[in-house]
């Protein structure tokens, strides 16, 4: 549970320049991802990929512009996360291969399949499923943020923040529903623009993620105090009843 010193904390922030720094790069970052699709494919007549542009920039940028503004503290620590010098020494990689796979691998190929080469087409049936699974990632994850204001981008007990477990919310379902939410994008990208060949490195993405989250919850069992009572508790680590 978050203590009330934290809530006055969160109350009283404000958004400086690393928070004001994740905000731009995320709003950036969507455009620069639309580039390397739409340079892959050589074109711009593809209705879907603008679905997913669009989609992206509504539910990507607009969950940690609600973060921001409900608790811009947490914002602020993101956008510090390669200062951080507790970081575990296994995350630094796993952050940069997620992000070189989901946010720039990912686009590309999807570009290549479906506007440069045509390997492959799916149905619109991908499409609804496609969308529907990037807002659900959106809801899940935004909502972790919410309610977790240890929420960093790396992995380190967070000593100089008051470090707790946080039980509410999603955290009453699934251990690390962050990941859930991300991997969910990951799969509804290529989706949505209609690309088999895309579900590639978006697998990859999630492996990664899950691996991750593995790693992440040892920690948190080995180091953080009441971590393995939650965890005896709160059985599953991201799919409720599997695993």
């Amino acid at each position: 549970m978050i203590d009330r010193g934290i809530s006055r904390d969160r109350n009283k922030a404000e958004l400086k320049n690393p928070g004001i720094a994740v905000l731009t790069g995320t709003f950036f970052g969507v455009f620069i991802e639309a580039s390397l699709l739409f340079g892959a494919a050589g074109r711009l007549d593809l209705p879907r990929a603008w679905l997913f542009l669009v989609l992206s920039l509504v539910c990507v940028f607009g969950q940690i512009a609600i973060v921001a503004v409900v608790n811009p503290e947490l914002v602020n620590h993101r956008g510090r996360w390669k200062k951080k010098r507790d970081v575990k020494p296994w995350d630094k990689a796993l952050v940069t291969t997620y992000g070189l796979l989901g946010f720039y691998i990912l686009p590309v190929v999807i570009g290549l399949d479906v506007g440069r080469y045509g390997w492959s087409s799916l149905g619109a049936w991908a499409a609804v499923a496609g969308t529907v699974l990037f807002v659900a990632g959106t809801v899940v994850l935004t909502w972790a943020m919410l309610v977790n204001t240890h929420f960093e981008t790396v992995v380190r007990i967070q000593h100089d923040r008051h470090h707790q477990v946080v039980t509410t919310g999603p955290y009453r379902i699934v251990r690390h529903p962050g990941y859930v939410g991300a991997g969910l994008w990951a799969l509804a990208a290529p989706l949505i623009v209609g690309s088999t060949y895309g579900l590639l490195p978006a697998v990859l993405a999630v492996a990664i993620l899950v691996m991750r989250a593995a790693l992440e919850d040892r920690t948190l069992q080995n180091e953080l105090p009441g971590y393995r009572q939650y965890a005896q508790k709160t059985k599953h680590r991201l799919l409720p009843g599997i695993w």
